[in-house]
């Protein structure tokens, strides 16, 4: 366990440009810190020691603002940058050399038994505010965008942006993929009534050509 700390450790001095020293990130980086208490209150939970687990972890969320099941699974050299609001679900799987930033979710969609959060590979980035939501597995090397909204697997070297989340490069090529779907209601709904206006023109205008025609038939007579 102290091995994997260490590559935590050195995680984030190698990706925080503000990192002065070891120190620093010791005493005063809450992504450290919830990693660490994390890894902890894991070992009580395989161990099913679950209200122990439980507790660690709550109290390291109080502190910290983010909140890792002790269930999940998290490799080793993961960086949390700020962290606050970054939320990783029970059956959550974290490859190595992952990086997160503030406010992403690894959750479920309320729908799924058994493993009902995302899988992430090996050196994948999450940028701050994303949400990846389901039991599918995140490709090794992708990038997740800002504020992004991942519903469905995603190819590995991968860059996905967008709500919802949608591959727009594979291996540095442009694709054009827009199969993750996400319904809008308000779409939807606009849609719905332009139609049903579409209709009603349709049916005044039929009126007034019959109602012209009408009235030439009177003057006729």
């Amino acid at each position: 366990m102290l091995d994997i700390i260490k590559k935590d450790l050195q995680a984030a001095y190698d990706h925080d440009a503000a990192a002065r020293n070891k120190l620093e990130i010791i005493l005063t980086y809450s992504g450290f810190h919830a990693l660490f208490w994390y890894r902890i209150a894991h070992i009580f939970h395989t161990h099913h020691f679950f209200f122990v687990a439980r507790v660690i972890s709550q109290i390291t969320k109080f502190f910290t603002g983010i909140e890792i099941h002790p269930g999940a699974q998290i490799g080793e050299g993961v960086f949390i940058d700020h962290g606050m609001g970054v939320v990783i679900g029970e059956t959550s799987v974290v490859g190595n050399n992952v990086v997160m930033y503030q406010g992403v979710t690894l959750g479920g969609t309320g729908k799924d038994k058994g493993k009902r959060h995302p899988t992430i590979e090996d050196n994948v980035m999450i940028s701050a505010g994303a949400k990846i939501l389901g039991p599918f597995t995140v490709g090794k090397n992708s990038k997740i965008g800002a504020g992004s909204i991942v519903l469905k697997e995603v190819p590995p070297s991968s860059t996905v942006v967008g709500v919802p989340g949608r591959v727009v490069r594979i291996e540095g090529k442009r694709v054009d993929d827009l199969d993750q779907t996400l319904p809008d209601p308000t779409a939807t709904d606009i849609a719905a009534i332009k139609k049903q206006l579409d209709a009603i023109c349709k049916q005044l205008s039929n009126l007034e050509n019959k109602s012209d025609k009408g009235d030439g038939n009177a003057q006729t007579l």
